[in-house]
């Protein structure tokens, strides 16, 4: 299906966004959802391997309408450095962007790594009843006792089972470093993970109280993705996480952090849009 675009200013009177909207071609069919497609990591709107700008077009070619946008600082958008944790009111912002554009019915926010993490706490601060829908690929909480226990049980067990790693350590230093990273990680583990209110507490917030569908994406070979189980499966405060009422939950066999094979690019593609049209 043909698609266009064009670019827009977002939030022209406090910090000016650039954005670029990618959407059916005039007379194709157009389902009326906006996917509003927020960016992880110190990325601008084009993504690793041209990850947004694919995404964008494979979600306009099957009739949905996409905006990706700059944050401030970042690309063609000028201004200050923004964390993720408070972006909530540039979020804000592409939402407002989006839900004016003409044909629109429902808003979908889209966001890789600290940008899903960013999306559950614009959700939790917000309560937006514009969204319709949550899709969050590999979110983001790392703490010190977060990481070292997802490497202790996705690197270290695997590990110690290898002889590799025992003849190396009595070879000499390689060996020593990895047992002395081993042994850290586990004093790491009996630190608490982060003060009250942390991030990662808003992001539960956010997951806990939105009624609404979400997708939950996570990359088979990314060690943000295990952290983010393991995490919300050991934290209180993401109690029952996995039992939330409007949860899809699909492993991208594979895949890594960014999807970067063309394979686990169609596969992140392909569920997102069949995800998609039950929104409709």
């Amino acid at each position: 299906m043909p698609v266009e675009e064009r670019a827009l200013w977002l939030d022209p009177e406090g910090s000016p966004m650039l954005g670029i909207v990618t959407q059916p071609a005039p007379g194709a069919p157009a389902t009326g959802t906006a996917v509003l497609i927020v960016v992880g990591g110190a990325q601008y709107r084009v993504g690793s391997h041209r990850q947004f700008v694919r995404l964008a077009r494979a979600l306009a070619a099957s009739g949905h309408l996409a905006l990706r946008f700059d944050l401030p600082s970042m690309g063609d958008s000028p201004g200050e450095p923004v964390a993720f944790e408070h972006g909530s009111r540039h979020i804000g912002a592409a939402v407002n962007a989006a839900a004016a554009l003409q044909g629109v019915k429902r808003v979908v926010l889209w966001g890789l790594c600290d940008g899903a993490s960013a999306s559950l706490i614009y959700a939790a601060s917000t309560a937006d009843p514009r969204l319709a829908g949550l899709a969050l690929l590999n979110p983001w909480v790392r703490s010190e006792a977060s990481l070292a226990r997802t490497q202790l049980r996705h690197y270290y067990r695997q590990r110690l089972r290898e002889p590799d790693f025992w003849r190396k350590l009595l070879q000499g230093a390689v060996g020593r470093q990895a047992l002395r990273d081993l042994m850290a990680n586990l004093r790491g583990m009996r630190r608490p993970a982060l003060p009250p209110l942390g991030f990662q507490d808003h992001m539960a917030a956010g997951w806990q109280a939105f009624r609404r569908p979400i997708l939950l994406l996570l990359s088979e070979r990314d060690l943000t993705a295990q952290e983010f189980v393991e995490y919300a499966s050991t934290h209180p405060r993401w109690h029952q996480w996995d039992q939330h009422p409007g949860l899809t939950r699909h492993l991208l066999t594979s895949a890594d952090h960014t999807c970067s094979s063309p394979a686990s690019m169609l596969e992140s593609e392909t569920v997102l849009i069949s995800w998609l049209k039950r929104l409709s």
